[in-house]
């Protein structure tokens, strides 16, 4: 593992991501001393997908009933509306 300052792998980033992905090994970016990033290199099942829709099936689950109301009518009907907001001649 290499360790590079935050100034110089700004000023050479480019060269620094390039030598990440040809050798395989990572680099700690530092600043004023202490680590504040790692660099590393991507594996084929890391590569990010090509389309955004899709990339989480499987991964959630649904639990309980998602179709029956959570709230009676009426229940519904006196949380909205207050008494005398609708009225009710119509």
């Amino acid at each position: 593992m290499k360790t590079m300052p935050a100034g110089k792998f700004k000023a050479q980033c480019l060269a620094v991501i390039d030598e990440v992905h040809e050798r395989g090994e990572e680099v700690v970016i530092t600043k004023h001393g202490k680590p504040m990033a790692r660099l590393v290199p991507l594996t084929e099942n890391q590569e990010k997908p090509d389309d955004i829709f899709g990339f989480m099936l499987g991964k959630g689950r649904i639990t309980g009933d998602i179709v029956s109301p959570i709230f009676k009518e009426e229940e519904w009907d006196e949380d909205v509306f207050p008494p005398g907001f609708r009225d009710e001649s119509k």
